[in-house]
């Protein structure tokens, strides 16, 4: 199986909280187990996966690189 999350670096977190619907944390949470067994890795749980997502997105996101090249 193909992801387009690779592996989850591990490193100094900033705690930030959020607060999520049910139906995207059900998500997440089929997504943390997908990405485990994909990897190899042991599950991270959904939390471990929303910060590499955003950046994923971030870096994919051709608006955003446009705004932040001006």
């Amino acid at each position: 199986m193909t992801l387009k999350l690779g592996p989850i670096a591990d490193d100094k977190p900033v705690r930030v909280s959020i607060d999520v619907p049910a139906e995207v944390y059900r998500d997440l949470t089929a997504y943390a187990e997908a990405h485990a067994s994909a990897t190899g890795q042991a599950s991270q749980g959904p939390a471990k996966l929303i910060v590499p997502m955003l950046a994923q997105f971030m870096a994919t996101d051709r608006g955003f690189a446009k705004v932040r090249r001006q």
